[in-house]
């Protein structure tokens, strides 16, 4: 299976790089993970709805350039569904049977995703009714895709 990770914004933190990288260096035992990053907008404090849009709409273009047609799209989505760790390796094991050797995780910028990345996703998927900074999330991402390899593998894995 070839997993995308798709996200806006850059990177910066040296700690969740370093974390990222442990990450894909044990998930290469199981599966390709490629990380896109695509620009953010400047989102200034005080938007208006229209304004949010219009940058939710940039961002989102950005996005789906990178969005194959084959690929099983699963977007991160604060209003999506909630996986316990087995699920998620359930469905990714799913996703496998069916013949979708292609997904593609989309994380949003801090103002989230647009209409149009939303509509695209064959799946939303929530990992907390809380929110995470965008940059966190492919850390915990990661970390849960490797977990659900264990799983798959019928591997321990720290519970």
């Amino acid at each position: 299976m070839n997993i995308a990770i798709i996200s806006v914004g850059k990177l910066k933190e040296k700690y969740l790089k370093e974390g990222i990288n442990e990450f894909l260096k044990r998930l290469s035992k199981y599966t390709k993970v490629e990380i896109i990053e695509v620009p953010d907008e400047k989102a200034p404090e005080n938007l208006s709805q229209r304004e949010e849009e219009n940058i939710k709409d940039k961002e989102g273009q950005n996005i789906l350039k990178h969005i194959k047609e084959n690929m099983f799209v699963v977007a991160l989505d604060i209003q999506g569904k909630h996986l316990s760790s087995e699920e998620f390796a359930q469905f990714l094991s799913q996703r496998a049977i069916e013949g979708k050797s292609s997904i593609a995780f989309i994380i949003g910028g801090s103002i989230g995703l647009s209409k149009s990345v939303l509509n695209r996703a064959d799946f939303k998927l929530s990992f907390s009714k809380m929110t995470f900074p965008h940059q966190l999330m492919r850390l915990i991402l990661l970390e849960q895709i490797y977990r659900a390899y264990r799983i798959i593998s019928g591997e321990p894995y720290h519970k």
